[in-house]
């Protein structure tokens, strides 16, 4: 495939709200792409730091857009999304990057299967320690994997890249009501109507930080994924009936997620509260009970001989 022809091919989003921190890193890991049939959309969300002095210094394939004040997350992306002017939609936020053949290992399974709407892949986690692990240890689900994704999400929005086609087809993009579930919301519709294809291979580092377990966030969590199962109850007839199994499934890992955000944030109590409330329902709240009395970062540091925690911490 010669990637300098034809039509912009891929439009990174990169949504930036003061993150002069590791933006050059960011930024540099899409000029490092094998991949060159890209723009960057960059959208400054009103930064009040040296943010677009960086992003400024850059070529012309960087799009440089500032708001005039900054508005909630997926308000943002909605904006980026809308001066994109590729085939394909990536999304890189500014405390993340890419491995180098991500755009060209991905284009390549688009350009294979029109029926596809998103690919996603593995990713390995940058934790606070300095720490680092893939997410996923064995192969994920490509298909209509709806089903699936209800039962237990797990796609990691710097992995993705959707079809520009399967985005217009949608009656809206992010959802700007949501505070930290947007990506789940899109991803979640996208895979009710399309194919998504798993690449089983690592193309994004996802940098964990203090900031990811907010008192706010874990606050958010069982709320959001109420409203997610709402909406998709008022889109697709008969979801109730048709999805309860994995409807059960959905609400169980948002109380696993609250918990382990809860044991993260180092509220231990509070963590083993929720896990005692909903012991019954699943085997999972009993481990979680019983880890949580232990500091997570003690835990993190015999985790690779605690595989079974894994796929769950």
């Amino acid at each position: 495939m010669n990637h300098e022809t034809g039509t912009l091919t891929v439009s990174v989003i990169m949504n930036c709200l003061n993150c002069s921190k590791y933006l050059r890193e960011a930024i540099d890991s899409v000029y490092a792409q094998t991949y060159k049939n890209w723009e960057i959309i960059f959208w400054d969300n009103a930064s009040t730091d040296n943010s677009a002095e960086i992003a400024k210094s850059y070529d012309e394939k960087l799009r440089y857009f500032r708001g005039e004040k900054t508005v909630p997350l997926y308000a943002a992306r909605n904006l980026a999304l809308k001066q994109a002017k590729g085939k394909y939609i990536a999304f890189l936020d500014c405390d993340d990057y890419w491995l180098p053949q991500k755009l060209e290992r991905q284009v390549e399974i688009f350009e294979s299967d029109k029926n596809i709407g998103l690919v996603y892949s593995n990713v390995e986690i940058l934790e606070r320690s300095g720490f680092r692990r893939k997410k996923f240890n064995k192969k994920q689900p490509s298909g209509r994997i709806f089903r699936y994704l209800l039962r237990k999400y797990n796609i990691s929005l710097p992995t993705t890249i959707i079809s520009k086609h399967v985005l217009e087809s949608l009656r809206h993009w992010f959802d700007d009501s949501l505070n930290f579930s947007g990506d789940a919301d899109l991803f979640l519709r996208i895979a009710h109507d399309w194919n998504v294809f798993y690449l089983p291979e690592v193309t994004a580092i996802y940098r964990e930080h203090d900031e990811s377990f907010t008192s706010t966030k874990i606050s958010y969590i069982l709320i959001e994924n109420e409203y997610i199962l709402n909406k998709l109850s008022n889109i697709y007839e008969g979801f109730w009936k048709e999805y309860e199994t994995e409807i059960k499934a959905f609400r169980k890992w948002a109380q696993v997620s609250v918990i382990i955000s809860k044991w993260k944030a180092k509220r231990n109590r509070e963590a083993r509260y929720v896990a005692f409330k909903n012991i019954t329902s699943s085997g999972i709240f009993i481990l979680l009970y019983l880890v949580s009395f232990f500091s997570f970062h003690v835990v993190n540091r015999i985790r690779l001989k605690m595989k079974f925690l894994l796929g769950v911490v």
